[in-house]
């Protein structure tokens, strides 16, 4: 693959605690092009190796012991697709033969080429990977939870790649407080950081223009993102290194994570783990995939 490797430039933002902006760099790294036809190309993303501390720490805003306890674990280089999966990528591998789940070409809520695909289960997502890597001849897979938040994380500490806090001009949230009986039960914001819109659908990948540290787009917000792994009450017992857990735990619940267009702040942060069934689907959770 060495031959086939390109170069791209990215902008990366920080952000303060009220969530302005105090810093702004432009940033390189590498990875290529999986073209898919004339006009459908996928991107693959470096994910360089390293250790980082998965899970939440214990005074972050939004803890739950299901991101508990935080511990070390060891990630191998590999590749992850720069943005969620695509309308025009999903349409394009649904054609492709059947290996064992058929695949409807136009399953999204929000319809648009470039928009995330979603409304798709997990095992629609797993037949995506099959039929891609037997397309490609490259083993093409979900990523691990593992793999998910050290990738999203870019070798930051914070709650969000961005910094303590996130805003909705960086990322596809609800960012309005939602009340029930005069209460809030969802808030809009996060820390000490701002209100802001909520769009009620998906964008565009990409559409914000800022990427973490290694280069990843849309990893906090407009779709939840299908792991590997089942679903675990906590981590103990967990793996240290990056490979899926997918022993003794839940079978009948897949890890989701990134929160979506329909989650708070609190539900995007890189820490923030869902579950799901994996036979069914909605309209906020799409997926990305890895290659190692």
């Amino acid at each position: 693959m060495a031959e086939n490797l390109l170069s791209f430039e990215f902008e990366v933002v920080t952000v303060d605690n009220r969530g302005d902006l105090i810093k702004r760099d432009r940033q390189t790294t590498l990875y290529y092009i999986e073209k898919l036809n004339s006009n459908i190309i996928l991107e693959m993303v470096a994910i360089p190796g390293g250790t980082f501390y998965l899970g939440a720490r214990e005074n972050e805003e939004g803890l739950l012991a299901s991101q508990t306890p935080q511990h070390w674990v060891t990630v191998k280089p590999f590749w992850l697709s720069k943005y969620p999966i695509t309308q025009g990528q999903w349409q394009f591998v649904s054609t492709l033969p059947k290996i064992e789940v058929s695949l409807t070409p136009y399953p999204a809520n929000f319809s648009g080429e470039n928009r995330p695909i979603e409304q798709v289960s997990w095992y629609e997502a797993k037949e995506f990977c099959n039929r891609l890597s037997e397309y490609t001849k490259r083993f093409y897979h979900l990523p691990s939870e593992a793999q998910w938040e050290y990738a999203c994380r870019g070798n930051t500490k914070t709650p969000f790649h961005f910094g303590e806090t996130i805003t909705t001009e960086l990322a596809n949230y609800s960012g309005v407080n939602w009340e029930y009986e005069g209460k809030i039960c969802s808030q809009g914001f996060y820390g000490k950081g701002p209100l802001g819109e909520d769009r009620r659908e998906t964008n565009p990948v990409g559409f914000f223009q800022v990427a973490n540290h290694f280069g990843l787009y849309d990893l906090h917000g407009n779709v939840r993102e299908w792991c590997e792994d089942t679903w675990h009450r906590n981590y103990l017992g967990a793996p240290i290194d990056s490979i899926a857990w997918i022993t003794d735990g839940d079978e009948t619940k897949r890890v989701i994570r990134g929160g979506s267009w329909n989650s708070s702040p609190k539900k995007c942060r890189s820490a923030y783990r869902g579950r799901f069934d994996p036979n069914a689907s909605l309209y906020d959770i799409g997926f990305r995939i890895a290659y190692c």
